[in-house]
């Protein structure tokens, strides 16, 4: 099976699952509809954007109306099963697993980009990273919280694992569909373990 297919289904993935967060996110905030569109297609496509702008692509969200319809699609399921009306502790939990499979998605979708560009180890770990993280920035940011990237449980970590693991399996000829789902899901669940057991790396800096 060709890594073309495999990037099509990781950006999916990826998508759905960030519009998801996104729409969640802004809807947490009390955002008008605007807003919650706004902060779903931006958390969505912003990783796919950076991705695509650093290996010298036009982004293919810019050239390809359907990555707009699967977040315009997301969003009126969302709606329409009422995720919308979930309890503060309902939508987060919704959120928090939403925002771990696009990482581990668009983890994976980045690490495919940067091996086909002919990248180094050190290329697809940051481009892993960016794609990754990069819609998630933006949501943030835009609703004044502080990036995930910078606080979350082993967010970025995985990231670049995925990107490294990714290069050394190409590197090694062993990059099929069934390493990459193995990888997605211990990316996956590694995710979900550090929220639910709150591991974070080292704090620099004592108490207050």
């Amino acid at each position: 099976m060709s890594t073309a297919f495999i990037l099509e289904v990781a950006d999916f993935i990826g998508i759905t699952s960030f519009a998801l967060s996104g729409f969640l996110a802004g809807v947490r905030h009390r955002l008008d509809i605007f807003g919650v569109t706004l902060l779903a297609f931006l958390t969505a496509l912003g990783g796919g954007i950076a991705r695509d702008v650093i290996v010298g692509h036009i982004p293919l969200s810019m050239q390809n109306f359907s990555l707009c319809l699967i977040v315009l699609s997301t969003l009126v399921v969302a709606v329409a099963i009422g995720l919308h009306k979930k309890t503060e502790l309902d939508q987060k939990l919704i959120f928090v697993i939403s925002d771990a499979v696009g990482l581990a998605a668009f983890s994976i979708s980045g690490s495919i980009v940067a091996i086909n560009a002919g990248l180094n180890g050190f290329g697809v770990a940051v481009l892993s990273l960016l794609t990754a993280v990069g819609g998630g920035m933006v949501r943030d940011m835009l609703v004044n919280d502080v990036p995930a990237i910078l606080k979350s449980e082993f967010y970025a970590t995985i990231a670049i694992m995925v990107g490294i693991s990714m290069y050394l399996l190409g590197e090694n000829g062993a990059l099929n569909l069934y390493t990459i789902f193995s990888l997605f899901v211990f990316a996956l669940a590694l995710r979900m373990v550090a929220y639910l057991k709150e591991w974070h790396l080292p704090k620099l800096g004592g108490k207050e």
